[in-house]
């Protein structure tokens, strides 16, 4: 079976974050999101509410699980048997710094492979830092995310 983690803090899941998800399932048997606890980054959102939102948006889709971690992505890999890890790439600048944690994680564990995807042109500016900021300053930022977060965004 071929398992694959796809790490991020996810704060908020975007667009683009389902976007390179749904590409990616055709590859995999198994995809597993992991919400990384990140020390230096001080979400915007709870790691609950990361955590409801991404299972509602693939709910219907059983290949699709999420948790929560902490430490190294490839010890949560060996913890759900995952021998993938999937990197989204959005620019040049996104592939070097990936491209250096990924041969970081390989000469921790050489058996899991990352894998990159390029996301889909139309979000290559949907970033969560920027959508963050957009809506912390009262933006409207519904275009760049999917309907479970929306949802909780814009109750009326």
């Amino acid at each position: 079976m071929r398992i694959c983690l796809f790490p991020g803090t996810f704060d908020p899941i975007t667009m683009g974050h389902v976007d390179i998800i749904d590409r990616a399932m055709p590859l995999f048997d198994k995809l597993v999101v992991g919400i990384g606890r990140n020390a230096q980054k001080k979400p915007l959102f709870s790691e609950e509410d990361r955590l409801r939102w991404i299972l509602e948006c693939f709910k219907d889709n059983p290949k699709v699980s999420a948790v929560t971690y902490e430490g190294l992505t490839v010890n949560c890999c060996k913890t759900h048997g995952a021998q993938f890890i999937l990197r989204g790439i959005r620019y040049v600048s996104d592939f070097e710094y990936e491209k250096a944690i990924a041969d970081m994680n390989r000469s921790i564990e050489p058996d899991i492979e990352t894998v990159f995807l390029t996301c889909s042109p139309r979000y290559t500016s949907v970033a969560s830092t920027l959508v963050r900021d957009v809506y912390r300053n009262g933006g409207n930022v519904r275009q760049f995310l999917p309907y479970a977060v929306i949802n909780d965004l814009y109750k009326s």
